[in-house]
C-alpha cells in the first residue's frame, strides 16, 4: 500500500513507498514474549490467599508494560513511512499527532548512506540527505539501503527512467 494518490501532485510518480526497517520490532516482540511468561509465572506463583488482589496488580503491571514497551513501537513503526516520488522525498510519522516533511529532489545536493554492524545484519541501513540550505535529513532504518541509494541518486541525475516523469513509473515501482 503506497501513499494515497491525493497527497500526490499532479503528474507526480510515487517510485517507492516504504517503512521503516522491521528490526524496529524485535524488542517489542521480546518485550511481549518476555512479559507473557513472567505474568504466566507470577500468576502460577501467587499463593492462593492472595490471588483476588495480586491477579489485578499482575495483571495491571503486563498490561502497562506491553502497552508501553510493545504497543506503542509497533504503532509507531506503522505510521512512519517514507515515500519517493519523481519529485520529492515525503517522510510521515505519528500515532495521534501526525508530522510529515517534504524535501524537493532538487533540492538535494549529496546522497549517501551509513550502515553499522547491526544494520549490515539486517540489510537496512539510514539515508543522509544533504541539501545546500539545511542540517543533512537523516532516514533511519530504510530497508535495502543500497537499492534506494541507486533510486535516488539515478533520480537526481536523471539516469532514471522516472526522472523525466515517463509512464515507465509502474515498472520501477513494480521491481
Amino acid at each position: 500500500m503506497g501513499l494515497p494518490g491525493k497527497y500526490l501532485g499532479q503528474g507526480e510518480i510515487e517510485i517507492l513507498h516504504m517503512r521503516t526497517h522491521g528490526k524496529a520490532l524485535v524488542a517489542p516482540a521480546a518485550t511481549l514474549l518476555a512479559v507473557s511468561v513472567v505474568l504466566g509465572m507470577a500468576i502460577a506463583l501467587t499463593p492462593y490467599e492472595w490471588q483476588w488482589w495480586a491477579l489485578w496488580v499482575e495483571f495491571g503491571l503486563a498490561l502497562a508494560m506491553l502497552l508501553f514497551w510493545s504497543l506503542l513501537p509497533f504503532l509507531r513503526w506503522m505510521t512512519t513511512t517514507y515515500t519517493l516520488t519523481n519529485r520529492r522525498i515525503i517522510t510521515r510519522r505519528g500515532i495521534i499527532v501526525k508530522s510529515g516533511h517534504d524535501l524537493p529532489l532538487g533540492r538535494v545536493n549529496d546522497v549517501s548512506y551509513e550502515k553499522g554492524l547491526v544494520d549490515r545484519f539486517f540489510g537496512c541501513g539510514t539515508l543522509v540527505l544533504t541539501t545546500a540550505a539545511e542540517a543533512p535529513v537523516r532516514l533511519v532504518d530504510i530497508p535495502d539501503i543500497e537499492r534506494v541509494h541507486v533510486l535516488m541518486t539515478e533520480l537526481l541525475f536523471g539516469a532514471h527512467p522516472d526522472a523525466d516523469s515517463s509512464p515507465t513509473a509502474q515498472k520501477a515501482i513494480d521491481e
